[in-house]
Order: C-alpha cells, then structure tokens, then sequence
C-alpha cells in the first residue's frame, strides 16, 4: 500500500514518520485490499481540546474511508484514527461480503 504523509504548519521529525509508517503498515492486514492511504497531520489553535490532529483517508475498492482525530500529541491522534479506520473497515468488508 502506498501511504503518503503531510505535514501541515511543521516538519514532521523521522522519528513521528517512521512512527506512522509502522502503524500504517499494521493497518495493512486489515485492509489487504487497500489501494494507497493518505496521512495529514496538522497542528490546530485550540489547544484546549489538544491540537494535533490527524486525518488519515483510505482508498479501497469503491470507496474512500475517511478517519480524523485530535489530541495533545500526534501519536495518540494516529492511533485512534487507525482504530477508527479498522471499525470503518469491519463495516465495509460487511456490506460487500452480504
């Protein structure tokens, strides 16, 4: 699967990339049929409600699965976005498998 990352507003350092190439990566026994994902990060002003987020947009077969998430850091914010995107893809193997 081809993942491309962006960084909105910062660099992301090595360290954050390699993180979310891994994660991405665990994402892909999910979704073997996954074509490419795309992985934006940006930095947001509220800092109340944490201002890293996170959206990550799936592209499978026929569909385009679509996960966004805001914490105070950006690894947290990946991973609840690829949790999501595993419910998501639960739901999508479902409605194809019927």
């Amino acid at each position: 699967m081809n993942v491309k990352i962006q960084s909105v507003k910062f660099d992301a350092d090595k360290k954050l990339v390699d993180f979310v190439n891994a994660k991405m990566s665990k994402l892909e026994r999910f979704a073997e049929d996954a074509v490419g994902a795309e992985v934006i990060m940006k930095v947001d002003k509220d800092n109340d409600r944490g201002n890293k987020v996170v959206t990550i947009k799936l592209a499978v077969p026929g569909d385009e699965l679509v996960a966004d998430y805001r914490s105070k850091t950006f690894e947290e914010s990946v991973d609840e976005s690829i949790e999501a995107l595993k419910k998501q893809l639960e739901k999508h193997k479902n409605k194809f498998n019927k």
